[in-house]
């Protein structure tokens, strides 16, 4: 399944002010790297956020999330948004927000 290419075209639009920002094809999606590190991305339908460790449980709290699980190992503190919870510009800007702040947290790569 190709991955959502509005959606993808959505996040650039709002992360391609940040400073070192990479977008790169991965997982058969997209991903967006700041200094090296994941914030987001795009995979099928669904936004990935890296949200971290300390906010992964709140993130999985969260109507229309689930684990970053492609390997049947998921991926500790990466979520999946489904399409309906980042419809709205303000909800896909906040899911964005903590991707970036995660990823400006960890040293550059």
């Amino acid at each position: 399944m190709p991955y959502d290419l509005k959606l993808a075209e959505r996040i650039r639009k709002e992360i391609d002010r940040e400073a070192n920002l990479e977008e790169k094809k991965m997982f058969g999606g997209v991903g967006y790297l700041i200094d090296g590190n994941m914030a987001c991305g795009v995979h099928g339908g669904d936004l990935i956020v890296r949200v971290g460790p300390e906010k992964y449980e709140a993130g999985l709290a969260q109507p229309h999330t689930r684990p970053f699980d492609m390997t049947g190992r998921p991926m500790a503190g990466w979520i999946m948004v489904a399409p309906q919870d980042c419809a709205l510009d303000v909800d896909l800007k906040d899911w964005i927000a903590q991707g970036v702040a995660l990823a400006r947290s960890l040293p550059p790569k």
